[in-house]
């Protein structure tokens, strides 16, 4: 047999393997991926997170665990043993529910894009929850260039585990609530542009918007030292959703999520610890203003701040039920200042 004979088959071979590896959530009622999916195990556990083609990786699923929740925004798709998601391919009823269209407010444009919607954003450590916030936020944007002017947030709640403690020296127990953040919606405007010119970018149609990934990584085969830390694998994916076969422009934007993943130890620690950041952003309305006439508030992590229960609204993300089923009275919310 030839050289290029064999290669060709050892390449066949790799791929066949890589594929099974994987686990591909797919709507049972469209067949279309299932991206955002998060797999909970017994203990509250975050697993695994669904990419945008719909994928996990079936490695990250312990065959031992009794039950499995699959969760896609704050709706519950239900719960699976590990021989039901034991497969290639796994079909879930999804959301029956369409998501609720995106208000465009009449007006001309201006020198502004207002988009307001919901935001969660919150924070894993070996796979627990560690910290999580919520709220109701509008971004800023020029209209000409597609740049974020700023950034106003309106009404939010924060939410500690009371297990995690301040010893910097114990990564694993270590409140991390300072790096709570919203979603950075930079390429949101200028997304074409931004394809144009990276190759760590991805589109797909899903049947209900049009989906673009943008993931970089870094310190893959080496750790980084700062101040008594060692860092490494750092992944940073970012994900866009806008109107099903639209031109991708501001006004089209649905949501957008990112997603922040690291190994991160103290030098006094034997082992790596697994950090994973999460931001999602939720649009409601978009408007046009030569004005910013926002009433916001800083967003102080140690409190909360609102004047009225934004959270009971239709369809907004709130995944502290899902996280409080688990952790019960270890999770807390921060007083709210009001």
């Amino acid at each position: 047999m030839k050289l290029k004979q064999i290669l060709s088959l050892a390449l066949l071979f790799a791929v066949q393997f890589l594929l099974s590896q994987t686990i591909t959530f797919i709507s049972e009622k469209t067949g279309q991926p299932l991206p955002q999916i998060s797999v909970f195990g017994n203990d509250g556990s975050i697993l695994a997170y669904s990419d945008i083609d719909g994928k996990i990786e079936k490695q990250k699923l312990d065959p031992f665990k009794e039950n499995f929740q699959l969760v896609q925004d704050q709706f519950i798709l239900g719960t699976f043993t590990y021989a039901q998601l034991n497969s290639d391919v796994v079909k879930v009823k999804d959301r029956i529910k369409d998501i609720e269209a995106v208000t465009i407010k009449k007006g001309k444009p201006a020198k502004y894009v207002l988009v307001k919607g919901n935001f969660n954003t919150y924070i894993t450590v070996n796979g627990k929850l560690n910290t999580y916030a919520d709220g109701v936020a509008t971004y800023i944007f020029d209209y000409k260039s597609g740049k974020i002017k700023s950034l106003k947030i309106e009404h939010y709640r924060v939410f500690n585990n009371e297990r995690a403690e301040n010893n910097q020296k114990v990564v694993a127990s270590n409140d991390f609530v300072s790096n709570l953040k919203l979603p950075d919606l930079q390429y949101a405007a200028r997304i074409d542009e931004y394809l144009a010119k990276r190759k760590n970018a991805k589109e797909v149609k899903n049947g209900k918007n049009d989906a673009v990934e943008l993931k970089t990584e870094t310190l893959q085969n080496r750790e980084f030292s700062l101040f008594g830390y060692r860092f490494y694998d750092l992944q940073n994916i970012i994900n866009y959703a806008y109107e099903n076969d639209s031109k991708k422009a501001l006004r089209d934007l649905t949501s957008s999520s990112e997603l922040f993943f690291m190994k991160i130890k103290h030098k006094s620690e034997p082992e790596y610890n697994q950090v994973n950041i999460y931001r999602n952003f939720y649009a409601a309305e978009i408007d046009y203003s030569d004005e910013i006439n926002i009433d916001d508030v800083k967003f102080n992590k140690n409190q909360s701040n609102y004047s009225t229960e934004f959270w009971k609204t239709e369809d907004f993300p709130n995944m502290q039920p899902i996280f409080s089923k688990f952790f019960k009275d270890d999770l807390k919310e921060k007083q709210n200042n009001k």
